[in-house]
């Protein structure tokens, strides 16, 4: 049978195909899918997992017997000492047995199998985090290429201006001033396309931290369900870790109170005499408790103290997601009406100005100057409408990324 290791290969170089064999635009989803797959955290979470589950396995067994040997009544004084001669002395072989009841087993593997859900939850929220960090470098390396677009159409503008505002000069139309002042439009338009390409190249490498390969293009950002309140507040990380401590609690707590029984202990052992008949012993022993209130309860007490720690916990996570997703979806609803605000009252009054200068400059009515600043002003007000898309896009993708998926931790 194929190793863990060598189908999680399979797996990483499946999702690889899309993207390397046909040169094909990295997607938002692939990058996830690559993200979960060669993520070192999840691996450990499901290292975690495995090793709760085999130790859930042994949970209801019985203590191992223990073999007993030995010689009893061996004379150590008068004539018979360090001899089997005496009818007292007698070689000893046993063996004896811890017994405990069938409700303590029980306890102790429901115990098991509620540590065995919590590290599972652990495997899902370690992907799920991977998903959404993976999300939040995507979106960061899209919109920082959508960014460096703006800014170089703003280089081309200023280069096109400036070498228009030379020929002016050259045939005697224009003046210094116009040029130099396109001149330090054109510097300063460089450097806004060096630094956004700095900014480019940083959040690139950190997409690839997480996919594991340089992706020089990417497809746009799919749009991500948001979930409802309800579905978040369940699925959140926080939450179902909480739930899952809390039953863990409750069940050592049960296991603690089965503590009250004591657990009885079987022995059966063959003696042998020389020249003497042999024997068997049989006997049970029974731990008796005579002090239960300061002893067995005192741990029962302490174990449900911790089950109503884990409880309010529990209440805490539960007021925490919900503050949370009431928040990220007030974020994301007034960042959508803000686009829409700022896309008609700033972008489309840019447009116009630009139009207008356009016409007034080949009218010879205005300046170059005039021109640039208006198409400069046009860009600036896209890149400003991009960074309100981009904050929105991060926040949509804490709402659907966030909550444990069905199916992450594969």
């Amino acid at each position: 049978m194929p190793s863990p290791r060598f189908l999680r290969a399979v797996a990483l170089a499946a999702a690889l195909l899309p993207v390397l064999g046909a040169a094909a635009p990295l997607t938002l989803d692939q990058a996830l899918e690559l993200a979960v797959q060669r993520s070192e955290s999840a691996r450990a979470a499901r290292a975690g997992a495995s090793s709760a589950a085999e130790a859930a396995r042994a949970a209801s067994q019985l203590p191992d017997p223990v073999l007993r040997a030995g010689v009893d009544n061996l004379p150590i004084s008068g004539t018979d000492r360090f001899s089997s001669r005496d009818s007292m002395t007698m070689k000893r072989i046993g063996i004896s047995q811890e017994w405990l009841s069938a409700e303590k087993r029980a306890a102790r593997q429901a115990a098991s199998d509620a540590m065995v859900g919590r590290e599972t939850a652990t495997v899902q929220a370690a992907a799920a985090d991977v998903r959404l960090q993976a999300g939040l470098a995507y979106l960061d390396a899209w919109f920082a290429g959508e960014t460096l677009k703006l800014t170089a159409l703003t280089e081309h503008h200023a280069h096109e201006e400036l070498e228009a505002a030379r020929a002016r000069l050259s045939s005697a139309t224009g003046n210094s001033q116009e040029v130099l002042a396109l001149t330090g439009a054109h510097g300063v338009a460089e450097d806004e396309t060096a630094e956004v390409r700095q900014l480019q190249a940083a959040a690139r490498a950190a997409l690839e931290r997480w996919v594991g390969t340089q992706a020089d293009d990417l497809a746009a950002p799919s749009n991500l369900p948001t979930p409802e309140e309800q579905a978040y507040v369940a699925s959140h990380p926080a939450v179902i870790a909480a739930q899952l401590d809390a039953e863990v609690s409750r069940k050592e707590a049960e296991m603690a109170r089965t503590s009250r029984n004591p657990n009885w202990s079987w022995e059966v052992s063959y003696g042998q005499r020389a020249g003497y008949p042999d024997m068997v012993s049989v006997g049970v022993s029974i731990p008796l408790t005579v002090a239960p209130a300061r002893r067995q309860d005192r741990d029962i007490a302490s174990k449900l103290a911790l089950t109503e720690k884990a409880e309010a916990a529990l209440a805490e996570a539960n007021r925490m997601a919900t503050g949370e997703y009431r928040a990220l979806a007030s974020d994301a609803k007034r960042l959508a009406d803000r686009i829409e605000r700022y896309r008609a009252s700033v972008v489309v009054v840019a447009q116009q100005r630009t139009a207008a200068a356009m016409a007034a400059y080949r009218s010879n009515q205005v300046p170059l100057m005039t021109l640039f600043e208006a198409r400069h002003a046009e860009v600036e007000a896209q890149r400003k409408l991009l960074s309100l898309q981009r904050d929105l896009a991060k926040t949509q993708a804490q709402l659907a990324l966030k909550p444990i998926l069905e199916g992450a931790a594969r």
